[in-house]
């Protein structure tokens, strides 16, 4: 059985917030868990082309625009899933820190951080 603090988990700057990641590929679980914090007013160019990620929303608000444009609003009780590697801009109130629980498959190494200068879309 794992059991881990927030305090007790490795935190990874990953440009635009922060990523608590609870469990990672050395735990041997198969995905990923982490809470992570999207900062205020920051806007993110974002696609996981190894991975599949799910995010649930914990706390703040914001929102997750496809490539088409379509935007769709993200608020504590809203959960989205990048079932396709969908590559997105994920965006964070001007004034309030978006905060998401989000669960990787397979499983991030835990080191990973986004490119965000990158004239692409950022990936791992």
């Amino acid at each position: 059985m794992i059991v881990r603090r927030l305090e007790e988990v490795t935190s990874v700057d990953w440009g635009n917030g922060l990523s608590r990641r609870f469990l990672t590929l050395g735990d041997g679980v198969g995905y990923t868990v982490t809470d992570t914090t999207v900062r205020a007013g920051s806007k993110s160019r974002l696609e996981y082309r190894n991975h599949l990620e799910t995010c649930y929303c914990i706390a703040g608000s914001g929102e997750v625009i496809d490539t088409e444009g379509t935007v769709h609003p993200i608020t504590a009780g809203t959960l989205y899933s990048l079932d396709r590697h969908d590559a997105h801009w994920l965006v964070a109130h001007p004034e309030q820190d978006l905060r998401l629980v989000c669960v990787f498959t397979p499983a991030l190494r835990g080191d990973e951080r986004h490119d965000l200068d990158s004239s692409g879309y950022s990936h791992y």
